[in-house]
């Protein structure tokens, strides 16, 4: 029997790492670890930008523009996919992503107001960048590896928007948002150069894999080598009740997660005065306490909530904590309660959620995993977002209070409970020994 090396060891404090599995394992955390922290820096400077110049209204209807950006993007990332193979497909679409900052920063410097587009192109940014990277993971590992590895790679991903996030609040106000812009184009290419190095690394070990090689193997050199089918994502979304319903759960949620941030961003801006610098500084303190609750849930929490009581149970446990949440605001709403009400449910949902969403994947096929996910993962948070732009111009046309958008996340929770208990039916059936595990 193989003997664990120091990375297996250290790595079993928060998951069942096996012998052999722990330097990939730590490169994919380090990986997730620099995307993540480079995005929370540029989220800081995207609120900063967008609340100062055109204030919460304005970035709540430039969500719904995201998800117009999506019916095009998702189309164009399937077509790269089915003519590259995977280590192409994802240095190719971080590398234009780093060359978009470099040109936002150019424009900023000369006194564009960019704060519109910049939100509109962050919001494509943080879903196809991170969709990617797990569809990566996803193909990588099996069902059963996954279960088991994935909230390690989370734990990379939270200590990275903590990280993140906590140095930028720290050093807005004397570096300026274009400063931050260059950092995060150049940072960009640490994920570039680690996605190249466990792909490499993934080829010599399947080389060492016989044929008949374990169930518990990656898939074949020959196949991750290969470009994708042409089936779209938005085809393949369609054509799948288990990929529609998780679909519907994404945008549920977004719009859930999305209304209670225009509640939020309304309250900052209302304590701030309008003042870029102070907005800055309070978005920045937020989001740093829901980094750190965030990173100590997936460091703790997630990879024993999988293991004792699995995915299914997992997608149960958000929509809780933001029922009651939500239910707190609509009966006193102040700002301390929505703070911390906000804080619980992101950090719920950089951790818990997220690794239990992209597990959903597992059991999917290799399209499934790079187009569908692209899709859920990108067009559908941002149609949720649409939608909730919507919620918010009937709101303003009816002089909604803060209580009056809570109550309506109440309602939206309850159909997102119901959409949960749907996947988990269907899940049940892609995963039968995960259901024999259980019982």
């Amino acid at each position: 029997m193989p003997q664990k090396s120091v990375f297996d060891r250290a790595l079993s404090i928060f998951a069942d790492v096996r012998a052999g599995e722990g330097l990939s394992v730590v490169l994919l955390a380090a990986n997730v670890f620099y995307l993540l922290a480079f995005y929370s820096v540029l989220k800081i400077v995207r609120d900063a930008l967008i609340l100062s110049e055109a204030g919460a209204v304005a970035a709540s209807y430039a969500s719904a523009g995201q998800a117009l950006l999506m019916l095009g993007f998702v189309p164009a990332y399937g077509a790269f996919a089915s003519r590259v193979n995977r280590v192409w497909l994802i240095c190719g679409v971080m590398l234009f992503f780093a060359s978009n900052l470099l040109i936002f920063a150019l424009l900023g410097v000369a006194g564009v107001r960019i704060g519109i587009p910049f939100y509109l192109w962050i919001g494509v940014f943080s879903m196809a960048a991170v969709a990617q990277f797990w569809a990566f993971a996803n193909d990588l590992y099996n069902t059963e590896r996954g279960k088991r590895l994935f909230p390690v790679i989370g734990v990379g991903a939270s200590l990275g928007a903590v990280v993140g996030s906590g140095l930028a609040s720290i050093v807005f106000g004397g570096v300026g948002p274009y400063r931050l812009m260059l950092i995060a184009a150049a940072g960009l290419l640490v994920p570039v150069g680690l996605t190249v190095w466990v792909h490499r690394r993934e080829k010599t070990m399947l080389r060492a894999v016989p044929r008949a090689a374990s169930e518990n193997a990656p898939v074949k050199e020959e196949t991750t080598e290969q470009p994708l089918s042409r089936t779209g994502g938005f085809q393949l979304v369609r054509s799948n009740r288990y990929l529609r319903l998780i679909a519907l759960l994404v945008l549920t949620f977004s719009l859930v997660n999305t209304l209670g941030g225009f509640i939020l961003n309304s309250m900052i801006t209302a304590e701030a005065g309008g003042d870029r610098a102070l907005i800055g500084t309070m978005a920045g303190r937020i989001q740093t306490w829901v980094n750190l609750v965030s990173f100590l849930m997936q460091a703790f929490l997630v990879s024993r909530i999988f293991k004792y009581a699995g995915v299914r149970v997992a997608l149960f446990i958000l929509p809780a904590i933001a029922l009651g949440g939500y239910s707190m605001i609509a009966l006193l709403p102040v700002f301390a309660v929505v703070q911390w009400a906000k804080i619980l449910e992101n950090s719920t949902d950089y951790s818990i959620q997220n690794t239990t969403r992209h597990a959903l994947f597992l059991p999917t096929s290799r399209e499934a995993k790079y187009k569908a996910k692209q899709a859920i993962d990108s067009f559908f948070v941002r149609a949720g977002d649409m939608l909730q732009a919507a919620v918010v111009f009937v709101g303003t046309m009816l002089a909604f209070s803060i209580r009056s958008y809570a109550l309506v996340n109440i309602a939206l929770v309850l159909v997102w409970i119901g959409l949960a208990v749907a996947i988990a039916r269907e899940h049940r059936v892609l995963a039968p020994a995960d259901a024999e595990k259980a019982a």
